[in-house]
């Protein structure tokens, strides 16, 4: 018989942090603990983790079903094993609803693999947690006023990033270009791969033109330049573009195997990045994989402002996937009060000390 606890932790940033919703100063996660009823020594941690402007779970009932999953930790346990065995008949309808919390589903699926290796945060056995394994990172450049941005960029490159990814949206589209230019007259795209995030923030009949404009940089993509759910103006974008597209916030809330497949043979993107806690975990972070693969879509997963404790897990599943693009693993930094880890960047690279 397994026991749980749940913890509220609330993550507070080094320094506001800018996306096209808005400035981010806190951030809220909850750590469930399992263990055997019989070893209470051993002690497996998940992270449910929510970005409350975007995560699709967030909402009045999050804490009750959160609640819910602690005092009922069996039952969970087994049906989350028979979801993933794919028996979905014998498992019961209230706990198939745990793919509307995808957070959830992936703290507990966190907590288990790392109970079943001993409790030694220890999610996915691999040389990155054995022999120091590095991943390639980008370097996360936030929104702000082009002094900040321009300040940002300065100490990535100070720290070795050769691959650096600009949030873009918040300031006026002018100084954005202007940020890229003096990059570009410094840096050229053999030396700098450059990726830039827009949030959703242009506007459809806008896009086109903005993207000729952001294809002079020579940049590796742009995510998600339009807000997701308009599926034909993104799949016309995404045959015309001059920018390779990636999608992002459009693969959330997105849970049903035949939707996946549907949305991306409807657009048909350059790119699907792949951020576990927002898609429902590892099992449909797999389900995102192995589809994109089947239609040449390429991938990238992206950690969505967890804790330490969510991080080291998401990038050992990263590093099991054996994807030799930068990953966007780097969010790490942004917190005074972050949870211990033996996590920590190295020359534009995720290592585990």
């Amino acid at each position: 018989m397994l026991k749980a606890s749940l913890e509220k932790y609330t993550l507070e940033f080094k320094r506001p942090s800018g996306t096209s919703r808005g400035v981010l100063t806190q951030k809220d996660s909850w750590f469930i603990r399992i263990w055997e009823d019989n070893d209470p020594e051993i002690v497996g941690i998940g992270e449910a983790s929510i970005i409350k402007t975007l995560s699709p779970d967030w909402g009045v009932e999050f804490e009750a079903v959160l609640l819910d999953v602690v005092n009922n930790i069996n039952h969970y346990v087994k049906t989350l094993s028979e979801i993933t065995s794919m028996q979905k008949n014998n498992a019961d309808d209230k706990m198939i609803e745990l793919s509307n919390y995808p957070s959830i589903y992936l703290a507990l699926e966190t907590a288990l693999l790392d109970l079943k290796q001993g409790g030694k945060k220890i999610i996915f056995p691999s040389d990155f947690v054995s022999k120091q394994a590095p991943i390639k990172i980008n370097g996360l450049i936030w929104m702000g006023e082009k002094g900040f941005m321009l300040e940002q960029i300065e100490e990535k490159l100070a720290a070795g990033f050769d691959c650096i990814k600009l949030k873009i949206g918040a300031i006026d589209f002018q100084s954005e270009l202007d940020l890229l230019t003096f990059i570009r007259s410094n840096y050229s795209a053999d030396q700098i791969e450059l990726r830039v995030d827009a949030n959703g923030a242009f506007a459809p009949e806008d896009a086109l033109s903005k993207l000729e404009q952001l294809a002079k940089f020579n940049l590796h993509s742009i995510e998600q330049p339009i807000k997701q759910g308009n599926w034909a103006t993104m799949s016309d974008l995404c045959k015309v573009t001059p920018l390779p597209i990636a999608l992002d916030e459009e693969l959330i809330e997105v849970t049903d195997l035949d939707d996946k497949r549907r949305l991306l043979e409807t657009i048909r993107p350059q790119y699907i990045i792949l951020k576990p806690s927002l898609i429902g975990g590892f099992k449909g972070t797999d389900e995102w994989i192995a589809l994109a693969e089947e239609l040449n879509i390429a991938w990238w997963i992206t950690s969505a402002l967890e804790s330490n404790v969510g991080l080291n897990a998401i990038a050992q599943y990263t590093y099991s996937k054996n994807n030799p693009m930068p990953q966007g693993l780097g969010t790490g930094l942004l917190y005074t009060n972050n949870t211990p880890s033996g996590l920590t960047i190295e020359n534009g690279h995720l290592i585990l000390r």
